[in-house]
């Protein structure tokens, strides 16, 4: 009996593959459909006809959805900045990373319902790029390896929560057909009503009223991150 392999990252590749589909041409395609249609709709059999193959075809290279979920994640890993170490200080380059990789959850909030199913995704060649490069940026701000990892670790755990935060909040804005302002406009009455009898809830909810809902998320995402930072920055 065939030992089944734990992630697509620890399969063997099969010797022939077949000449008219590539495993990357499925990855962008497969990717393609989640960012149009969610997680829900992709299947091989409708990544199948998308490409204009059976779904037997994919299974060259895939060996089932949970591969192809591995391989779209690593693949828009690939979409994250990082700058080369030296380019800028450490804490300005681990800034723009952090941004970046909010930016492809936001991207692709789809992926804010997988990142926490696979275990594996530190094996995809694009996800160790990133870490490797990271680590060194860690290393030229003066962190020892071990440090440099928790460091980065720390760094990542709060960015890719945050992300997949206000992914999920944009999903639901997107069903509901409303902007964020439209959103607001709708819900202020009752949220008002609601906090009338808790007055620290009341003048937030006054102060929320000054800005949108875009430049609020944006300047606490930099709030956190930056509280974050100025801890590491000061560690003994």
């Amino acid at each position: 009996m065939t030992e089944q392999a734990l992630s697509v990252w620890t399969r063997q590749k099969r010797g022939r593959e077949q000449p008219a589909l590539s495993r990357e041409q499925i990855v962008a395609e497969a990717i393609k459909l989640l960012d149009a249609d969610g997680l829900d709709t992709l299947s091989m059999r409708n990544l199948g006809k998308q490409l204009g193959a059976g779904a037997t075809s994919l299974y060259r290279h895939v060996a089932n959805k949970d591969e192809l979920i591995e391989l779209v994640v690593d693949e828009i890993y690939g979409e994250i900045e990082v700058p080369e170490a030296g380019a800028a200080s450490w804490r300005a380059s681990t800034t723009v990373c952090a941004s970046s990789v909010r930016a492809m959850i936001l991207r692709h909030p789809w992926v804010a319902s997988v990142l926490g199913q696979i275990g594996t995704s530190y094996l995809g060649p694009n996800v160790m790029r990133l870490s490797d490069r990271m680590l060194a940026l860690f290393e030229e701000g003066g962190f020892g390896l071990e440090e440099a990892n928790l460091g980065l670790s720390t760094v990542l755990s709060y960015v890719i929560g945050w992300g997949i935060n206000e992914a999920a909040w944009m999903t639901s804005l997107a069903r509901s057909g409303l902007t964020e302002r439209e959103w607001s406009a709708r819900m202020e009455p009752a949220a008002r009503e609601a906090a009338r009898s808790y007055p620290r809830l009341n003048r937030l909810y006054e102060m929320a009223a000054l800005t949108s809902g875009e430049e609020t998320r944006q300047d606490e995402f930099t709030y956190g991150l930056d509280r974050i930072l100025d801890g590491l920055e000061k560690r003994p």
